[in-house]
């Protein structure tokens, strides 16, 4: 499990519209994945959209597909890995209004394939990208929100 949040001073709303456009994943996501979308859904964000997209992490490329399983704007929705480098990958994003902002709270449950080797790759690698992933991310939104 992997949770972080970040307080930015600007409303709900604007918020969650900023995350719930999947084009945005792309300026969320850091440089060196070469994070692209493949497809996205026809339409709007919402219950059953589905997004594949390539990436790279290291020198392997991957595809990964989600699906946007629960959806209820502008509080929270959640994505989930159907194919990828996870055995299993649940993120829930949730927008809280706080004072004259919001809190961005990210709570993902995540778990590496193959076994005590994917633990091991978990403890020397993976957990660390994660946090750095997000690290990024956070830079990011206080970049376009501040904070």
């Amino acid at each position: 499990m992997f949770r972080v949040e970040q307080f930015v001073p600007r409303p709900l709303q604007e918020v969650f519209e900023f995350f719930a456009k999947a084009e945005n994943l792309e300026e969320l996501t850091p440089p060196w994945l070469h994070f692209r979308i493949l497809s996205v859904s026809p339409g709007p964000l919402r219950q059953g959209t589905l997004i594949q997209y390539a990436l790279r992490w290291r020198i392997f490329p991957i595809r990964w597909t989600t699906e946007i399983t629960e959806w209820e704007p502008p509080y929270r929705f959640v994505d989930v890995q159907l194919k990828g480098p996870y055995s299993l990958w649940s993120h829930e994003h949730r927008f809280v209004v706080e004072g004259n902002g919001t809190r961005i709270l990210d709570e993902v449950q995540y778990r590496v394939p193959l076994g005590p080797i994917g633990s091991l790759a978990h403890n020397l690698k993976v957990k660390k990208d994660v946090e750095s992933i997000f690290a990024y991310r956070r830079s990011v939104v206080r970049r376009l929100f501040g904070e």
